[in-house]
């Protein structure tokens, strides 16, 4: 064997339609493009969402809903979440670093403690912001607040 009689296997390769060759070609004519229309044209693309002429998706379905470009979003971070956090490892304070080295929070997060849940462990909370009941809840175990945005 020698590397100018190398072929391919036999049937492994199929030979090219050849399209526009004439009417004998079996392929001449419209070349395999139907009768008129845009996309027997040469040069046609079919735009984004377009079914066919039948209303789209993205028009039969009704717009709802509204975001504030104005809205300052939180991560809510709840009472029971660190109730769990001072079961296990026994810490007293807690802030915003010791959330993001534990993956509950991501550095440019502004974190809110929210009420749900019981808190039964006396601890400092530091955070951006805090609900009315999450306040209540800390400073009558004897925790204490630590608001790091003063609004």
């Amino acid at each position: 064997m020698k590397l100018h009689s190398l072929k391919p296997a036999k049937g492994s390769l199929k030979s090219r339609k050849r399209i526009a060759r004439g009417q004998g070609s079996g392929r001449g004519g419209t070349s395999t493009r139907g009768h008129n229309g845009a996309q027997s044209r040469s040069g046609y693309s079919r735009k984004a969402g377009f079914e066919g002429g039948q209303m789209p998706l993205q028009r039969r379905v009704p717009k709802f809903g509204f975001r504030s470009p104005n809205r300052i979003e939180t991560k809510p971070i709840n009472l029971d979440t660190l109730q769990k956090i001072c079961d296990k490892s026994k810490i007293k304070e807690i802030n915003p670093d010791f959330l993001i080295k534990n993956g509950l929070a991501n550095k440019s997060d502004l974190i809110k403690v929210l009420g749900r849940g019981k808190l039964i462990s006396k601890i400092n909370v530091s955070s951006h912001y805090f609900s009315k009941s999450a306040i209540k809840s800390i400073e009558k175990v004897g925790g204490k607040i630590k608001k790091l945005i003063n609004d």
